[in-house]
């Protein structure tokens, strides 16, 4: 039995703790994309901003959560990414264009949300960091 809050109806949930729940979260969510009728570039879209959010938790919070809603309001999906990390001290540096925290080259936050609909961030220093990604039909 699924459940429902205020995200949506419950579809997917995944512990994200290493480079391999990376991969499952990225195949998960595209077969779901894929099935719900997402355009392919969409597709596209939603997997990266997954991997790069999903990676965010193993590098910075060393293990988190994944989950996938389909929201009440309307058709797509709402992914909900979680840690009890360090926390982001600085959300508007964090959200930066060339912003890096650790030196890579991967797209950041601002890269995750110009690929989604929406994007929501909660996070205090020392308690963790939840994430919201939403991508309509």
């Amino acid at each position: 039995m699924m459940h429902t809050d205020g995200r949506g109806q419950l579809v997917i949930q995944l512990p994200v703790g290493g480079h391999e729940d990376i991969v499952l979260a990225r195949q998960k969510v595209r077969d779901l994309a894929a099935d719900m009728g997402f355009s392919l570039l969409d597709q596209t879209r939603i997997v990266t901003a997954v991997s790069e959010l999903a990676r965010n938790i193993v590098v910075h919070a060393q293990g988190g959560t994944m989950a996938v809603f389909k929201p009440a309001e309307r058709a797509g999906l709402r992914i909900v990414f979680a840690d009890k990390g360090p926390g982001i001290a600085d959300i508007g540096k964090a959200m930066q264009e060339s912003y890096s925290s650790v030196g890579s080259l991967g797209l950041g936050l601002q890269g995750a949300k110009r690929l989604m609909d929406a994007m929501e961030i909660v996070s205090e220093p020392g308690q963790g960091t939840t994430i919201t990604v939403t991508k309509w039909l």
